[in-house]
């Protein structure tokens, strides 16, 4: 492996809409479904919630993540808010770290209706999936939020801005 000083894959002349994008910033959630005969992740931080008499999450997801198959294939999911002490796990969810056995054996999950739900998370929702759209390079999800579990303070939250973690202030 070779050290370069600058990031292999930055562009000369970097994507105004990415560059936006990165200072946005948001809470980093990680999504999970499946079973214990198929499950799959992803670290999430392009979602939102939008109320009314059926609540939803929005979430721009990766096409070709193993999530939206398996969410495709069971149409429910968990989404589940990070803490700082989770940023090596919402690494190993994006791909970005290594994860020996797997990103699901970085951590401790327990089985709910909705899916693989983090044990040390407090804060999640059960969703099922309502619809999905092509939106620029990414799958639009909306997921209709079917359960809430709202834990402890969030004071730790884990946030992402820039292209890093960041701690909530």
């Amino acid at each position: 492996m070779t050290i370069h000083s600058t990031h292999p894959f930055a562009d000369a002349d970097p994507d105004p809409a990415r560059r936006f994008r990165g200072h946005v910033g948001g809470a980093v959630t990680l999504w999970t479904a499946g079973d214990d005969t198929e499950r799959a992740g992803l670290t999430v931080s392009s979602h939102m919630v939008a109320l009314g008499p059926q609540p939803v999450v929005l979430a721009l997801l990766d096409p070709d993540s193993d999530l939206l198959d398996v969410l495709r294939t069971s149409g429910w999911g968990v989404v589940q808010l990070l803490s700082w002490a989770d940023r090596q796990l919402a690494e190993a969810f994006a791909g970005t770290a290594p994860a020996p056995g797997g990103p699901f054996r970085q951590a401790a999950f327990t089985a709910t209706p909705y899916g693989p739900r983090l044990v040390s998370a407090t804060t999640w929702a059960g969703v099922r999936l309502a619809s999905e759209r092509e939106v620029g390079w990414s799958v639009e999800v909306t997921a209709a939020i079917e359960h809430v579990e709202i834990g402890a303070e969030d004071d730790d939250a884990l946030l992402h801005r820039r292209g890093r973690f960041h701690r909530a202030p």
